[in-house]
C-alpha cells in the first residue's frame, strides 16, 4: 500500500515536471477569443428629436495577433481582426430592435506581464432596424453602422478575460431616404471573453 502510494506520488511529480517543462504558456494574443459584451448607449447630438437609448449586446470573435511589435521593456503593440454580431433593444424612439454585423481591427497595447491591455477599434457594418414611418425615426429597415471604442482588458485566468469600454456608435441609412436623421449614441460596455 505504501509502495503504491509512493509510486503514484513520484509518477504525479514527474508528470507535473514534464508538463511544466513543455514550454512557455501562450500569451493572450497568441490565440483567438470569443467575447460577450453588454452595455447602454445614450443619444448624443441633435440628429433626431427622440431620446434614443440602446441596450446593446455583442458577440465577437477576435483572431490571434495579425501583426505587432514587441518593445525592449517587453510591452507589446499589436493588431487583431474583430468580427461582431450586434443585438440591440431600442428605447426612446419609434423603433424597438436592431440586429447588425460589424468588423474592425482591434489595436491592443499589452503590459510586460501580459495581464492587462489598453485597446481601441473603429469600424462598421450593416444591419436591420424595425423602422416606422414616423418623422425623426429611421426611414428604412436597412441601416449602416459605424463605431469607435476604447477600453481596458484584464486577464482573469488562463482562459478568461474581463473588459470595460467606452463606445460611440452612429446608425444611418446612408442618405437613402429624406429625411435621413441617423442616430448617434455614446455609452459603456462591460464584457468577458474566452480564449483557449
Amino acid at each position: 500500500m505504501i509502495r503504491s502510494c509512493a509510486t503514484a506520488l513520484i509518477v504525479s511529480a514527474l508528470a507535473l515536471v514534464a508538463f511544466a517543462g513543455t514550454g512557455e504558456e501562450n500569451q493572450p494574443w497568441q490565440s483567438s477569443a470569443i467575447g460577450l459584451e453588454s452595455g447602454v448607449l445614450w443619444q448624443v447630438g441633435n440628429n433626431t428629436p427622440f431620446p434614443y437609448r440602446m441596450l446593446q449586446t455583442q458577440i465577437s470573435w477576435r483572431s490571434a495577433e495579425v501583426f505587432g511589435r514587441a518593445f525592449s521593456d517587453r510591452t507589446r503593440l499589436l493588431v487583431r481582426h474583430r468580427f461582431t454580431l450586434i443585438g440591440t433593444a431600442v428605447q426612446g424612439g419609434p423603433e424597438s430592435r436592431y440586429v447588425a454585423f460589424s468588423a474592425s481591427p482591434s489595436i491592443e497595447y499589452w503590459n510586460a506581464a501580459g495581464s492587462n491591455c489598453l485597446f481601441t477599434s473603429a469600424g462598421g457594418g450593416a444591419g436591420l432596424i424595425d423602422s416606422r414611418e414616423i418623422k425623426g425615426g429611421q426611414g428604412q429597415d436597412f441601416t449602416l453602422n459605424w463605431f469607435a471604442r476604447a477600453g481596458i482588458e484584464r486577464v482573469a485566468s488562463r482562459h478568461w478575460r474581463l473588459s470595460a469600454a467606452v463606445m460611440f456608435q452612429h446608425l444611418s441609412n446612408g442618405g437613402q431616404t429624406n429625411p435621413n436623421p441617423g442616430i448617434d449614441v455614446l455609452g459603456f460596455m462591460l464584457g468577458c471573453s474566452w480564449s483557449r
